[in-house]
């Protein structure tokens, strides 16, 4: 039933709003401003620079010259299309899950799923206490590292409403044959400390996360079928998937990104109800479950994509280890290390970083900018270091690897 979810949309009616718009610090306000707390998000985060080097990340296929090929901020559009769809249609609040979509991947490393194994690695092996995954890195980056001018110029973090910083730290997760229900618990998000086992604390959010899904498990097949990753007989076996999926449903159509996404928009609002909760029939969370068995074999795991892994992990693992062997001289005089840097554009760069975010004891910081110290260097330098380098697109990196080999 459409507008069915409206009595538990986040609005000014909802027992949970004044937690959903609370902010670590306040942010300002101007004059006339005729926007919602949810819709200042949106805009805070889509002129970020975090946001902007979403168009050089990996989705799945990596440094592709093919410029139809889906990037990470195509992805988390594609993510706001289909969130905004599904809330205006079950009546929940589409400026929420627009800014929680959009938002939500700012946090991700550079070549996809594999940087992010690859920084998981080498946080576990050299940094106490602190393990790597994207979600808590994106809260992270929008809490601490992302910012913006004020009016009176003064650049300020994000500051971003509890529901939209929930969202992105609870976007990843199962989706599975249960329905999903928000959480009623406000907690401290910045104390969550397992991926993927925290339920968001709106409804919106709960819709972004199943969004994600229906997202990629489509666009990631498009994509592999125009790279030629697909053969003509793995082309069949996804028509017969969907098929027997859908056999009771009496669909007659090709399987496709477009088919894909409507018909399980259309499953997930005609099967949830705030009762309930969010959730797909039994056919349909079948498919998606049976689609993303077929992909993991045949695309992710696909011999052409190993190969990249392998570069990936050396470049990421290479300029780690020049970081991490390089701290003594950085720490005791990292002017004259910037100076001599047999990588310039890396010194320059981390020197940077350093200098904003953490207790180095000289600072050329411009007056104009945040400062707050994140990271002990004699306890979180390696932690920096994965946390700078998960701020790198692909191609930054690919260019700083081949800085450090030429002669």
């Amino acid at each position: 039933m459409e507008k069915q979810f409206s009595i538990v949309a986040m609005n000014e009616e909802n027992q949970y709003w004044s937690n959903s718009i609370s902010r670590i610090h306040p942010l300002y306000v101007q004059k006339n401003d005729i926007r919602s707390p949810f819709y200042r998000d949106y805009t805070r985060i889509i002129h970020c620079r975090g946001y902007r080097r979403l168009k050089n990340k990996t989705q799945v296929f990596y440094a592709t010259d093919n410029d139809h090929i889906c990037t990470r901020i195509e992805h988390v559009q594609h993510v706001e299309a289909i969130s905004n769809i599904i809330c205006k249609h079950i009546g929940l609040n589409t400026e929420l899950a627009r800014a929680i979509s959009l938002g939500h991947d700012i946090g991700h490393s550079p070549f996809g799923h594999a940087g992010e194994e690859i920084l998981k690695d080498l946080s576990s092996k050299n940094c106490n206490h602190f393990t790597f995954w994207h979600e808590k890195n994106g809260l992270r980056f929008v809490d601490f590292f992302e910012t913006l001018s004020d009016p009176k110029g003064q650049k300020t973090t994000l500051d971003l409403t509890y529901a939209v910083r929930d969202g992105i730290i609870c976007h990843c997760g199962e989706v599975n044959d249960k329905c999903l229900v928000p959480r009623k618990e406000f907690i401290e998000l910045q104390n969550i400390e397992t991926p993927g086992k925290t339920i968001p604390y709106t409804w919106e959010g709960c819709v972004v996360r199943i969004s994600d899904k229906i997202s990629y498990i489509g666009r990631d097949i498009e994509d592999a079928i125009a790279l030629g990753i697909l053969s003509s007989s793995q082309i069949n076996s996804l028509q017969e998937i969907y098929e027997e999926a859908t056999i009771k449903a009496k669909s007659r159509n090709r399987i496709s990104n477009t088919v894909l996404i409507h018909e399980l928009i259309m499953d997930l609002c005609s099967n949830s109800s705030p009762e309930k909760g969010l959730g797909f029939s039994r056919p349909y969370f079948q498919l998606l479950k049976n689609l993303r068995s077929f992909s993991k074999t045949t695309i992710y795991e696909h011999p052409r994509l190993k190969v990249f892994k392998n570069y990936a992990r050396l470049m990421i693992t290479s300029i780690f280890e020049y970081l991490l062997s390089s701290k003594e001289e950085i720490v005791s005089n990292l002017p004259q290390w910037k100076k001599s840097s047999s990588s310039p554009i890396l010194a320059e760069y981390f020197s940077g970083w350093l200098t904003q975010y953490s207790d180095i004891s000289y600072s050329s910081m411009d007056l104009n900018s945040v400062s707050k110290c994140i990271y002990k260097l004699d306890t979180d330098y390696s932690v920096a270091i994965i946390e700078f380098i998960s701020g790198m697109t692909d191609h930054f990196i690919m260019k700083v690897f081949e800085e450090m080999t030429r002669f």
